[in-house]
């Protein structure tokens, strides 16, 4: 009789090679040398921080690059990487099956598949999602033959995008009534244009990340990998190294169009039928010409306007990458389309922890925290829930992180050091905050967010030094009332009195 199939069994196994995965992954191997760690990743590469370094209390600096998966496995002799997607999951039966045909069997299982970009729309041609390294290559590969590319979306990426694209015509459409809304409010935005309609950009400082690619078999892996593979999320300065430069000869040419979506999208064929005219880029405020050239693709926007362009850049957010794993599992799913998880990353199943974008926080947050889907909560995560496996594992009872505290992120933006703090837009506080701002043209903006005389976040653009002073205020809540709006006078030197 043939040999039963033995299926090998591991204490922990981890699903993802991005930034949530890899820390997860790296904690438990180190916490646990004699057991086997397996990471399951559909990619060649992982995401591995670098350059670690911890700026204050919660806010922390670091580099990510894309290493090949042996990387991880020379580090760490006891993780084992699965080069494979993971086809489904039985649960109940601790068991992990890979598209490859294999299974595998685990103790405690933490799902770090992170997320993949919200297109606008699928399947169209015309139409590029940016969220990781790959997309980012296929913009510029298009980009180089462009004339005139609208971008929809509002967040850090769309921000970043339109500041570096040189050379082409920029129609960008945003639901809100000022640019970078997930991270700034219309202060800081205004303070940011200033850059935007600039034309003589300064040289960018030089970023120290050195990139880890996988060049030389690109090709065929083309070939066997499809498209759709999930490639990592971008980190802040995923644009260096690529030149985004269109075909014309001019700086920056942005037209920012407010409070609209995108309500159709036709390629060329269908537009030539509907005999409807396109408009001209917008030149100041004269009358706007329908367009006599002939586009490729049409965006025909919320407000009535219709404009052709070259190709639709959707940086419109992400959905966490749940589909593998709902499948006969009963998971608690959050209203953004994430797995559950309570204050130890549990989800609603046995033994199923989860972390990263994946993940929809469902505890009871600290009320100068919130989940945002960055970089630095995927690291503090993954880290984090390895922890709690370790400690469930060990029967040890653990405390809730302190990066769970204060929601606290460092960032760059059109070249200025951008932090922060708390509910630095007062996320959730309804109109019972007031705001103080104090602003230096071309050099720093700061706004903090005030409630019943007590600071509940802050944004500081530019190179402040406030950010330690102002981390204090927010976990210590003291009552400022006294301070007035002293509490900004840049003659009056605030760590003084709060150190």
């Amino acid at each position: 009789t043939a040999a039963a199939l033995v299926v090998p069994r591991s204490r922990f196994a981890v699903v993802g090679g991005g930034i949530a995965g890899v820390t997860c992954a790296e904690k438990l191997a180190a916490e646990f040398p004699s057991e086997d760690v397996l990471l399951i990743t559909a990619s060649p590469v992982i995401k591995a921080v670098t350059n670690f370094k911890q700026v204050s209390k919660t806010l922390e600096e670091f580099d990510v690059e894309e290493k090949p998966n042996s990387i991880l496995e020379k580090r760490y002799p006891n993780i084992k990487v699965i080069q494979s997607g993971v086809k489904q999951l039985k649960s109940d039966e601790h068991r992990i099956f890979t598209e490859d045909g294999k299974e595998y069997m685990y103790e405690k299982l933490c799902l770090c598949a992170g997320a993949k970009p919200k297109l606008i729309v699928e399947g169209n041609p015309y139409v590029l999602g940016i969220r990781d390294t790959d997309s980012a290559k296929a913009f510029q590969k298009n980009l180089t033959q462009s004339q005139r590319i609208v971008v929809v979306g509002n967040g850090g990426i769309a921000l970043e995008l339109v500041y570096e694209i040189q050379g082409c015509e920029v129609i960008w459409a945003i639901k809100d009534k000022a640019i970078g809304n997930t991270f700034f409010d219309a202060g800081a935005a205004e303070f940011l244009i200033q850059k935007l309609t600039g034309e003589n950009q300064e040289t960018p400082i030089q970023c120290k990340r050195t990139k880890y690619t996988t060049e030389g078999n690109e090709e065929k892996e083309k070939s066997t990998a499809a498209s759709d593979k999930l490639g990592s999320a971008l980190g802040p300065d995923w644009h260096e190294g690529l030149h985004l430069k269109g075909t014309k000869e001019f700086s920056h040419k942005v037209h920012i169009e407010i409070l609209c979506e995108v309500k159709k999208i036709y390629l060329q064929q269908e537009f030539i039928q509907l005999q409807r005219t396109s408009l001209t880029f917008p030149k100041e405020e004269k009358n706007v010409e329908p367009d006599q050239v002939l586009w490729p693709v049409y965006v025909e926007l919320t407000n009535g306007k219709i404009y052709g362009c070259d190709f639709i850049v959707s940086a419109t957010g992400v959905v966490p990458n749940v589909k593998p794993f709902l499948d006969g599992n009963n998971f608690a799913v959050g209203e953004d389309g994430g797995l559950k998880v309570d204050k130890h990353m549990h989800t609603s199943l046995p033994d199923v922890y989860a972390a990263g974008d994946i993940c929809t926080a469902s505890w009871e947050p600290s009320p100068v925290w919130h989940q945002m889907r960055l970089w630095t909560q995927a690291r503090q995560m993954g880290w984090y829930a390895a922890k709690c496996m370790a400690a469930d594992i060990l029967g040890e009872s653990i405390d809730m992180d302190f990066s769970f505290e204060l929601f606290a992120h460092i960032t760059k933006f059109f070249n200025y050091k951008v932090v922060v703090l708390g509910k630095y837009n007062a996320q959730g506080l309804g109109l019972d905050h007031e705001l103080m701002l104090r602003c230096t043209k071309g050099q720093e903006y700061v706004k903090v967010v005030m409630q019943n005389g007590r600071m509940m976040g802050a944004v500081l653009i530019g190179e402040t030094d406030l950010e330690e002073t102002f981390e204090n205020l927010i976990l210590n809540q003291m009552d400022l009332s006294a301070y007035g709006e002293d509490l900004l006078n840049p003659d009056i030197d605030i760590e003084d009195y709060f150190d």
